[in-house]
């Protein structure tokens, strides 16, 4: 039995479990580690068993928390060495700059990002919470590496002397991939697949364990063939459905936010993922995950309404069940 469980998903932060019987990962880790370690264990999912967390872009809605879940938890991160060359530069404070300066600097630049420009993942969410807890860590790391807790010697995980002191970009272990190689977590065999979005080295997940596929593809502009073909014979299916056209273009981003959005390297809107589960999808899967939905430039009522009318026919008891990811609040778990 395979269970999936968003956590959360939207513009102020992407994470889902995926857990069988012996492996847990979590794809990206765009909320702070204390809120994703909160809502696993609202899941019943618990952070201490996870054997990895797979990174699909830089975007920081979608590694806010990785730093610290990874040091915190011991997890391995696994990421295209592209994703993670970007990831490292935006971490590593410049070499003029104490860390403490660049955290103060982290901080004013979130309190200058307008409303409109924090929905996007362009800017990204709010850093600060994610910069305070990992200033915080790294304090806790410069801590001795052996301390008493309750009357007994607890080993810290970073000694002094380690990289993880000085090194704010530092992770335990990276395991770089590439898109269109596969490679497996315990049980779980991932397949990343390119997708079109203005970041270095994007990609989906075809996620494979006991005998179910899940396809994951939740920040693209369009669908190219390369996509659609890796979508197919999914049990389930999680697919952006990021904004409403009319919405967008009389909403409140500025113009060039707009056109980023619009354009083929951006997101998907209501209207592309309606025509695609209409025309092309082959209504194999049991879920159909709609996720990444604008809490500016869309409503839920109007998502569900255009996946539906798209799935006439095709929906049933046993198949193309439609949900919607939040971003507030977990959904509940899904078992394949």
């Amino acid at each position: 039995m395979v269970r999936v469980t968003v956590l959360a998903s939207g513009s102020k932060g992407n994470c889902t479990v995926v857990a069988t019987s012996k492996t847990r990962i979590v794809l990206d880790a765009g909320l702070s580690c204390r809120e994703i370690v909160k809502r696993m264990r609202l899941a019943g999912e618990s952070p201490e068993d996870l054997d990895g967390v797979l990174i699909t872009h830089e975007h920081q809605d979608h590694i806010q928390g990785l730093s610290v879940l990874a040091r915190r938890w011991n997890v391995p991160v696994y990421a295209t060495e592209a994703t993670h060359a970007a990831w490292k530069r935006w971490m590593t404070p410049r070499k003029t700059m104490s860390f403490a300066a660049w955290l103060e600097l982290r901080r004013q630049q979130q309190a200058n990002l307008s409303p409109a420009s924090t929905e996007t993942d362009e800017t990204g969410p709010d850093l600060t919470e994610a910069a305070l807890e990992l200033a915080t860590v790294m304090a806790e790391e410069e801590e001795p590496a052996i301390k008493a807790t309750n009357g007994k010697l607890e080993e810290k995980m970073f000694p002094p002397a380690s990289p993880a002191s000085e090194d704010p970009s530092y992770l335990p272990l990276v395991e770089h991939f590439r898109a269109g190689v596969p490679f497996e977590i315990g049980d779980i065999r991932v397949t990343p697949f390119t997708v079109p979005h203005d970041a270095v080295d994007p990609v989906g997940f075809i996620l494979q364990a006991e005998g179910m596929r899940i396809a994951v593809a939740t920040d693209l502009g369009y669908l190219p063939p390369n996509v659609r073909m890796h979508l197919q014979r999914a049990d389930l299916l999680m697919i952006e459905s990021n904004h409403d056209l009319e919405m967008l273009r009389d909403g409140p981003y500025p113009w060039a936010v707009k056109q980023r959005v619009l354009s083929r390297v951006g997101h998907l809107s209501n209207d592309a993922v309606g025509e695609y589960l209409s025309n092309e999808y082959d209504g194999a899967a049991r879920f159909v995950i709609l996720a990444h939905i604008s809490e500016s430039n869309n409503l839920p009522e109007l998502v569900r309404l255009s996946a539906e009318r798209a799935l006439d026919g095709k929906m049933g008891l046993l198949g193309n069940k439609v949900l919607l990811a939040s971003q507030s609040m977990p959904l509940e778990s899904i078992y394949l």
